[in-house]
């Protein structure tokens, strides 16, 4: 079985905005390094290019930016999240999104070889939201085996 994850944020300001330039300048290059690391499987990408999926609009709100991504391993996702230089993006996210009141977050197992779809994902995160952390979509502290999100997160739900 392989890891898949999907985080949700609303943005502050439009993509153009240059209040969020330093998040969305440096998006590609969080990318790229997202694939070098080891466990690596896939990324939700939008027109193609690099930047991810911001120009994916799966909700219906135009402001919500979407990630999405599978791993061999929930520990090989911990590693890139928590000690690679995605850490600083992430302890940045108050200046680009706004504080979220449900769960923004989720994880799930899949099938070696599946790629999840929006949907799917949608319908994982707003089951996690509706029954809490389950085998069927989960979040961080459903994971006892992995703890870097305990001491490494910066402020508010994993």
């Amino acid at each position: 079985m392989h890891l898949a994850e999907l985080n949700i944020g609303r943005l502050k300001y439009p993509v153009g905005d240059p209040r969020i330039a330093d998040f969305v300048d440096n998006l590609g290059r969080i990318n790229a390094m997202a694939e070098r690391m080891p466990g690596f499987v896939w990324r939700l990408i939008g027109d193609g290019s690099n930047d991810g999926a911001l120009d994916l609009r799966p909700f219906p709100d135009p402001m919500m930016a979407v990630n999405m991504s599978v791993w061999e391993t929930v520990e090989q996702l911990e590693q890139f999240v928590w000690n690679t230089v995605h850490k600083r993006f992430y302890a940045r996210k108050a200046e680009w999104f706004e504080l979220m009141s449900a769960h923004h977050f989720c994880m799930w197992f899949v099938e070696e070889g599946h790629v999840p779809s929006l949907d799917e994902a949608k319908q994982r995160l707003e089951h996690l939201q509706a029954h809490g952390n389950s085998d069927f979509a989960f979040d961080w502290s459903h994971l006892e085996h992995v703890k870097l999100w305990q001491t490494q997160r910066c402020g508010g739900a994993a």
